[in-house]
């Protein structure tokens, strides 16, 4: 988002071009369902997830049936350097990322793993997604139990075995904490429908989701 943070638009049509062929116009990439998940704990659970600017990440979860609540923060780094300023520096470790809380009874956690790797973001581009580039717009997953990192493990390679993509997933398992960002960063996409980033990104990027995934959105 740093092209556009500052107000200056970025040239061109607002079309979401994405290179390695995750979603583009409105289109999810069609990849299989994963083969394994994680048992439904009977209780709201949390997953972290890094893909690029987290306003776009965030819009896409908070439109996921069975997502109680999306956070905007990040992830991978300390807490005294989770700041929008120290992230954008690429000097803390940290990624943008997400912290969605979720109803494992209406959608479980390899169903968001397929809308991550579909639509969310394009596992394929490393340390960059989109206009953006440097290691805090990296792809990570960041699993909250040895359950998840076993289904993520598992579905990376899946789809890696099935050729989903063009070019080689390069979405890493990592840990450490989430810390939640500013919150002029909560809820961008809702709050910001016309600002450019926005426009230009976001908006074919949850029109995507609603077009691939029908039965999953709000």
């Amino acid at each position: 988002m740093k092209s556009l943070i500052g107000g200056v638009a970025l040239a061109g049509a607002a079309v979401f071009a994405l290179s390695g062929g995750a979603a583009s116009a409105e289109r999810a990439v069609p990849i299989p369902a994963a083969q394994h998940d994680v048992p439904n704990a009977g209780k709201p659970q949390v997953a972290v997830l890094a893909g690029g600017c987290f306003w776009g990440m965030e819009a896409v979860f908070e439109h996921v049936k069975g997502v109680k609540s999306v956070t905007a923060g990040y992830a991978g780094g300390s807490a005294d350097t989770a700041t929008y300023d120290q992230v954008s520096s690429e000097t803390t470790r940290h990624a943008e990322a997400i912290r969605v809380v979720y109803d494992p009874a209406k959608v479980s956690y390899a169903t968001l793993l397929r809308v991550y790797f579909s639509v969310a973001h394009d596992p394929t581009t490393l340390n960059a997604q989109y206009p953006d580039s440097g290691t805090s717009y990296r792809s990570a997953i960041f699993p909250q139990n040895p359950a998840q990192r076993a289904v993520a493990a598992a579905y990376i390679a899946q789809l890696s075995q099935a050729h989903a993509f063009k070019a080689p997933i390069v979405t890493k398992l990592e840990t450490g904490g989430f810390y939640p960002a500013e919150a002029y960063h909560q809820h961008f996409f809702d709050r910001n429908p016309n600002h450019p980033y926005i426009a230009h990104w976001d908006k074919p990027k949850v029109a995507a989701f609603r077009a691939g995934f029908p039965s999953l959105s709000t």
